[in-house]
This record gives C-alpha cells, structure tokens and sequence, in this order.
C-alpha cells in the first residue's frame, strides 16, 4: 500500500473532525436543537477516535505484510466512516423536514 494512501486517510480524519466541530458550531446557533442531535455528534467523536486507532494498526499490519489483517482494518473504517455518513445523511433530512415545515407554518399565514 502507497504511504500516500496513508497520508490521505489520517488527512480525510483531520478533515472529518473540522466537519463534525463545524456541525457542532451550527448546531450550537441554532434554536431547539433535539438533545439527540448532540449526543449522535459525540458519538462521531467516538467513532473517529475508533478509526484513527485502526489506521494505526492498519499501518502496523502493512509493514508486516499481513494482508488479511490490512483488509480487516480497511473494513472496519469504511464501515465506521459508513455510519457517520448514513447518520450524518439521516439529522440533515430530518433538519430538513423540519425547516420545510416551519416555512410551511410561517408561509400559510399569508395565504
């Protein structure tokens, strides 16, 4: 496996921790956010605390050239970054849904 590849993962981590610190931020500046909302964004700080520990292994099993170890890890971060994302993708439509019924209430007052 490429060291580049390597780099890109650990940075993809560095990137996903600015993104969960931002949804963090807007959440805070909003009104009436659900208290689950918050706790689902410590949990992704708990799943990519998993991750980078499992890159580090991943790493220890490439120099080892145990193959069947590197493609467990690969697995298990993909599947982890795989819930952030459906998660992630399930608070955004409900934010969604919720904001389009808002309008919907604001906007039949003028009709």
């Amino acid at each position: 496996m490429e060291p580049r590849i390597i780099e890109k993962l650990f940075a993809s981590f560095t990137e996903l921790e600015g993104a969960i610190t931002k949804a963090r931020q807007t959440f805070r500046s909003r009104e009436s956010v659900p208290e689950g909302v918050v706790k689902r964004l410590e949990s992704y700080d708990t799943i990519l605390s998993k991750q980078r520990s499992l890159a580090v292994s991943l790493c220890e099993a490439i120099a080892q050239k145990d193959w069947d170890e590197v493609t467990r890890h690969v697995t298990l971060i993909n599947g982890l970054s795989a819930m952030i994302r459906d998660d992630a993708k399930a608070i955004l439509s409900a934010i969604s849904i919720s904001d389009d019924s808002t309008l919907d209430d604001e906007t039949s007052n003028f009709c």
